[in-house]
């Protein structure tokens, strides 16, 4: 058979390293090490490789998952062998940590390697009013794949205050403390509004990230008197 599906380019990729894109859309990562990604993003693996889910690790984590609804659905993969990620065409993007940390949006969270710590918190300055605004925050050392739709753009944050749409930021230095700020005014709320009132402020010695795309939020966690006993598996070995 003869086509030009059959090029190298689109060969598995090898190379040495554990961390690898085999194209701009998709990850080829190297079993040895466990390493964590968002469920349903596996697209293919080769070798002798198991899939389990990752529970939350403790209570206080649970229960932040339960109240914020940061969907971070995680699963392990271990095993000897090669897996391939992507999720719905995005462009990846690695990020190498070195004793540090970065806050990331959980859409945009596609991988990284499980001795990598992760968290939800709460970002300053969003209250109740606004809906409230969490972030996943990843630390230590390790890699990081991020899945991020379009082109990204990089933000110096050190210089001066950088605003930016909340639905639209994929990541930033965990070192930031971001606030919100509110553009709203009664003259605009009687027309109707602009539909980007709601903005995040990030400034420090740092950088954001920011797609060509603006996440929908997510739904308002249902209240529902069981939710909590529902999750409790979540923390069952």
């Amino acid at each position: 058979m003869k086509s030009r599906i059959f090029e190298a380019e689109n060969l598995p990729v090898r190379s040495e390293e554990r961390w690898a894109l085999q194209n701009n859309r998709t990850l080829r990562v190297g079993l040895g090490p466990d390493v964590l990604a968002t469920k349903g993003t596996m697209v293919g693996f080769l070798g002798q490789l198991a899939f389990h889910h990752e529970k939350s690790g403790s209570m206080g984590k649970l229960a932040k998952k339960v109240v914020t609804g940061e969907d971070v659905s995680l699963m392990r993969v271990s095993g000897q062998g090669e897996v391939y990620f992507a999720d719905e065409a995005g462009y990846v993007h690695l990020l190498h940590l070195e004793n540090e940390g970065i806050s990331v949006n959980f859409r945009n969270l596609l991988a990284f390697d499980s001795s990598l710590t992760w968290d939800i918190n709460r970002v300053k300055g969003a209250g109740l009013m606004t809906g409230g605004l969490f972030n996943t925050t990843v630390g230590g050392t390790g890699t990081l794949a991020i899945n991020v739709v379009g082109k990204p753009i990089v933000l110096d944050c050190s210089q001066q205050p950088v605003y930016v749409d909340r639905n639209a930021a994929v990541c930033w230095s965990a070192n930031l403390t971001p606030t919100t700020h509110s553009s709203m005014n009664m003259g605009s709320m009687l027309r109707g509004g602009s539909g980007e009132a709601l903005q995040m402020v990030l400034h420090g010695p740092g950088f954001v990230v920011v797609q060509a795309y603006e996440w929908r939020p997510p739904p308002a966690p249902e209240k529902k008197s069981g939710s909590l006993l529902g999750s409790i598996g979540d923390l069952i070995p």
